[in-house]
């Protein structure tokens, strides 16, 4: 097994490599961050905006005169040397954005992820070992809704409600408890007052979340389990004088998980770099908007930075998906 997972991190490192650096060409071609100085009110002709904005880029290893190979060496050896990502047209550093946004978007994918995956497989296998009764009829129903609501309307919903909570609360006890827009209070500190204002600043993009994602893993687990219920292993064990519920939970469950957790690791990236209407709506400074702000801004080493970071995750979700498939599948061997 660690034999397995030695070569399966050389490999992908190796793509996540070749994958970034092909990136970096194609940003340079595509992206102009010359544009962003342009059109300025400031009295100076095109020609001198041009040369004023080649002259500060050049300091951000972004002049579009420099040849693109000299460019390239210089940023790849910033990253191997100093793991400086470079910087942006303004000059902000590659690194300390990622750095930061990493860890604010990991606060609100991984919790709303890891909730929705637990309720949308607990109604499947409820609902599941209820087929065509009402609690079915009504989850599907539930689901089948949820799933054609957008997330800004569910956002909204969920902001409405928590704003009469926070009412009723500051007139209860003088407090308001839901924030509804950022990802921390300034000024908080101590374990427990911060861990409180995490909590509510994360309770509501959570919510959102949830909504709108837990019926895919409800009706994928639902169909998956169905298919397995009636198998000939399902029956044996069942013939034997196992209970019908037992039989669902320690054999039929087991296979039927398989491919949910497998799509939910190769969901990671995607998820990470797709919440962009969620961190919008709540104003939380995550991957998702920061990757619309890179390429509004032109910022090539930024684009560079998402799609390395969207690589490395990609792969840390292939590797998950070998381990559950491993740990859930008793007929899987690594060799």
């Amino acid at each position: 097994m660690i034999k397995y997972l030695a070569r399966t991190i050389a490999m992908w490192a190796a793509m996540i490599v070749v994958a970034t650096n092909v990136t970096y060409f194609l940003a340079v071609r595509f992206l102009d961050p010359v544009s962003n100085y342009l059109g300025r009110r400031d009295g100076k002709t095109l020609e001198q905006q041009i040369s004023d904005a080649k002259a500060k880029l050049d300091g951000f290893n972004l002049n579009p005169d420099t040849p693109v190979m000299e460019r390239w060496w210089t940023w790849l050896k910033g990253i191997v040397l100093h793991w400086d990502w470079g910087k942006s047209p303004t000059g902000v550093p590659i690194t300390s954005e990622v750095s930061y946004r990493m860890w604010v978007s990991a606060q609100l994918v991984l919790a709303g992820t890891f909730l929705a995956v637990i309720i949308g497989v607990a109604i499947g296998v409820y609902t599941a070992s209820r087929q065509y009764k009402l609690a079915d009829r009504v989850w599907q129903g539930i689901s089948i809704i949820t799933m054609n609501i957008h997330i800004v309307v569910a956002s909204y919903l969920i902001v409405t409600v928590a704003v009469k909570f926070n009412d009723w609360t500051e007139a209860t006890w003088g407090t308001r408890f839901f924030y509804t827009t950022g990802a921390s209070t300034t000024g908080v500190h101590g374990f427990f007052p911060v861990l409180l204002d995490i909590i509510r600043h994360l309770t509501l993009p959570t919510l959102s979340l949830i909504l709108i994602s837990y019926a895919g893993y409800h009706m994928t687990q639902r169909t998956l389990l169905l298919d397995n219920i009636s198998a000939d292993y399902v029956r044996t064990a069942r013939a034997k004088g196992m209970t019908r519920n037992t039989a669902i939970r320690k054999h039929a469950l087991r296979t039927s998980i398989i491919p949910v957790a497998t799509s939910v690791a190769f969901s990671i990236p995607a998820v990470f770099t797709g919440a962009i209407m969620t961190e919008t709506i709540f104003a939380w400074n995550g991957m998702g908007r920061y990757f619309i702000d890179t390429l509004g801004k032109n910022d090539v080493h930024g684009v560079v930075a998402v799609a390395a970071f969207g690589a490395v995750t990609t792969a840390i979700g292939a590797v998950l998906a070998d381990m559950f498939v491993v740990a859930l599948d008793p007929r899987v061997r690594v060799s």
